[in-house]
């Protein structure tokens, strides 16, 4: 790469830290958050159900695929440690882990939300605010976009993905066993899927019709 491409990358890493930060730990605290109100505090026992960052940090997901992946491609991507759910805690289990599992993208497009409040604060502030200004823009739309891809993303219906748990939960015991033994399988299907261009053209249009939506709401 070359010196003015490392430093656009750089810039991209200080926009987009924040963001992808609590885009993916907010979404697990999430699951953590809604389990413990179903029965299962699991997640709560463990400090999981928390805005801390930290605690949600998987050093391969959280640190060295997006930066390898923003060194490599330009777009940071990434995950957290999954918070642990213990479903025969649930007092209704089957139907309660449809819940557990949409509450991370559900927090997701809440994040987006807030990322435009931030966004249509930053361009209704004026010129006076300088650097600060474009900054706070910048940060603003790549929450907003990150967000609504996490979101959108994760309700694909393939186990273990969010939306394969929200289906297990909805088909029939019959087809959710099915689904079960799918899921080992679940991340590589993804992969191959990723690589060979079907998720782009599936995610990539929903999650930008979501970002539209939100930016709407904005009105800037």
């Amino acid at each position: 790469m070359s010196e003015a491409e490392i430093a656009q990358v750089v810039r991209l890493l200080t926009v987009a830290i924040i963001p992808v930060l609590f885009g993916i730990a907010l979404h697990e605290a999430a699951h953590g958050w809604a389990a413990a109100r179903l029965g299962d505090r699991t997640a709560e026992l463990l400090g999981r159900v928390s805005p801390n960052p930290l605690r949600h940090i998987d050093p391969v997901g959280t640190v060295l695929v997006p930066l390898l992946l923003a060194f490599t491609t330009g777009t940071p991507f990434g995950w957290a440690k999954p918070v642990p759910v213990n479903a025969r805690n649930l007092r209704d289990p089957k139907r309660h882990m449809i819940l557990v599992a949409a509450a991370g993208p559900l927090a997701n497009v809440l994040m987006a939300i807030g990322w435009a409040l931030v966004f249509a604060f930053a361009y209704y502030a004026g010129s006076g605010w300088g650097g600060l200004r474009q900054f706070l823009l910048s940060m603003g739309n790549f929450g907003i976009q990150f967000n609504a891809l996490l979101a959108v993303f994760n309700l694909l219906p393939i186990p273990p993905l969010d939306g394969g748990r929200v289906l297990r939960g909805l088909v029939p015991e019959s087809l959710g066993q099915a689904l079960d033994r799918v899921e080992p399988w679940g991340l590589i299907l993804v992969m191959i899927l990723l690589v060979v261009g079907v998720l782009g053209k599936v995610v990539w249009p929903v999650a930008g019709w979501l970002a539209d939506f939100i930016f709407s709401l904005t009105g800037a």
